[in-house]
């Protein structure tokens, strides 16, 4: 193999020669001096190191001009935030990525990417999604609000002034979702719809007013790191009822009911 190898290395295109030279460069040798005193092993292991390398760079050329076929392109035409959009996107996008990157529409956040966190929470026609497990392609036609899309112009949604009123937020990462699902939950509970902790499968829409409890339930698909939760039922609380209230009850009423459940 060593009366080969130099012919092997005359061979090679100017790319290759580098290729090489970056490889013998790891052991401290130049090409040719290398060559002249290396062993037979030595130079096998270098070739097949070599030719690895080669054929991995090859795989990574051929992979970035793979081309992606027309076939999987879908037009979508919904609005997002009052607005009538339009996109072409691949069929398997999500939501929230045509948001983010179609649309520049980054206040949507991506969290586990997995629908477990709830970051990426968003309303279609008024009710809350994950919008990481919501194509693009089943909004046609569909009304999508963003967190950009909550205020009126400078005037903000009473429950984002609710969140900043009572620091229902740390780092901030979760608190677009946090806040488009709390918004959803109000119009569920507006709508009569119960929660798994409803106690009275009787009310009617109307009658229905959000304990502590029901709002930590209806909450629970939105995790906060940062450990917010009295905070953000405090906000959510507020919005609920109309009347102001105290954060520290909520912790109160939370460790009271922790004391009962275990008795």
């Amino acid at each position: 193999m060593s009366d080969n190898f130099p012919e092997l290395v005359d061979e090679l295109t100017a790319d290759e020669a580098e290729l090489l030279e970056e490889v013998l460069s790891d052991l401290g040798e130049s090409r040719r001096k290398f060559i002249g005193q290396s062993s037979t092993a030595v130079l096998g292991a270098v070739v097949l190191q070599f030719l690895a390398k080669r054929t991995a760079l090859a795989g990574e050329e051929m992979a970035e001009f793979v081309p992606l076929g027309d076939e999987q392109a879908v037009k979508v035409s919904f609005r997002v935030n009052d607005a009538a959009k339009s996109v072409s996107v691949d069929s398997r996008m999500t939501l929230l990525d045509a948001l983010r990157e179609k649309l520049a529409l980054t206040g949507t956040k991506k969290g586990c990417d997995h629908g477990q966190c709830g970051a990426c929470t968003v309303m279609m026609d008024g009710r809350r999604v994950l919008s990481c497990l919501t194509l693009t392609a089943q909004c046609e036609g569909r009304s999508v609000t963003t967190i950009e899309g909550v205020a009126k112009g400078d005037v903000l949604h009473p429950m984002q002034t609710a969140f900043i009123k009572h620091d229902g937020f740390q780092c901030g990462f979760c608190t677009p979702g946090q806040i488009c699902s709390a918004i959803g939950l109000m119009h569920e509970a507006r709508n009569g719809e119960l929660s798994y902790v409803s106690k009275d499968m009787r009310k009617t829409a109307a009658s229905i007013t959000l304990s502590d409890e029901e709002i930590r339930e209806r909450m629970s698909g939105n995790l906060c790191r940062c450990g917010a939760y009295p905070n953000i039922v405090a906000a959510i609380r507020e919005v609920h009822t109309g009347k102001a209230t105290d954060p520290m009850a909520v912790i109160f009423d939370m460790s009271k009911e922790g004391s009962d459940a275990t008795v």
